[in-house]
């Protein structure tokens, strides 16, 4: 068996952005493995030690998303393919771009990020099984191999969760109560170092343009409910949240 992970790298949520000439400004914030990309690879490790097999990990993004593979590889990872493509690519693209390489690995199942952090998009999971054509469970809490041709998973939906079978190969997404990642070990953060990263240079061009990007500012009101009264108090805060702040 072959478990694929595709991972991205992403600005972490505790960094402040700027713009300078209508795009984001990337200097000096710090870049990390997209959360739900690692729920992807601690779940595709754990099938690996369970079933057997191998484990991969597909990037597709400029340079410095080595470091981004590196984290994936000493949390356990056997090898990875790093497509390096410089500018923004929409997940259409990327799809495209990532389908050719994971289809010539002949993987198991591929498993990825329910949400890129910083598209705050899910289509890449559905993109990818699209192109690849293959079935997809996207907002995977629970996952069984029966056998190497079926699977049965747990998908979350609004108000509930419902329990699917899906023939493999497969195309899943996470979703947080997956599992719990595992942090890098010294030792593996220097096993990580000698395993093979296989760099493919990448020439797609994306079908969408950045035209334009900006910051939401967003304005604190301040007010304050006298507290004095809890019902009252209750009352106006109810009030407040759907006549000014209009969210319910």
């Amino acid at each position: 068996m072959k478990f694929v992970a595709v991972i991205r790298q992403v600005p972490d949520g505790e960094s402040r952005l700027k713009i300078e000439g209508g795009k984001v400004d990337l200097g000096g914030v710090t870049m990390i493995l997209d959360q739900m990309d690692e729920w992807a690879v601690e779940e595709v490790i754990r099938l690996q030690e369970k079933h057997g097999g191998e484990s991969v990990v597909v990037a597709l993004g400029p340079e410095r998303f080595e470091e981004a593979i590196r984290t994936a590889l000493a949390m356990g990872i056997d090898r990875a393919i790093h497509l390096v493509a410089e500018g923004y690519l929409d997940p259409i693209s990327q799809a495209e771009a990532l389908a050719e390489v994971i289809r010539a690995e002949a993987p198991t199942l591929v498993f990825t990020g329910g949400q890129q952090a910083d598209w705050d998009s899910q289509a890449l999971g559905p993109a990818l099984a699209e192109a690849l054509s293959w079935p997809v469970v996207s907002w995977t809490t629970q996952i069984e191999l029966e056998g190497e041709t079926q699977a049965r998973a747990k998908h979350d939906l609004d108000e509930g969760a419902e329990v699917v079978q899906v023939a493999l190969p497969a195309v899943f997404t996470s979703q947080q109560g997956l599992n719990e990642p595992r942090y890098p070990t010294l030792p593996g953060i220097m096993k990580a170092k000698r395993k093979e990263l296989k760099k493919v240079p990448v020439s797609a061009s994306s079908k969408v343009e950045i035209l334009e990007q900006s910051i939401q500012e967003k304005s604190r009101l301040n007010k304050m409910i006298d507290g004095k009264d809890p019902v009252a108090a209750a009352h106006e805060l109810v009030r407040l949240l759907h006549e000014e702040a209009k969210v319910i």
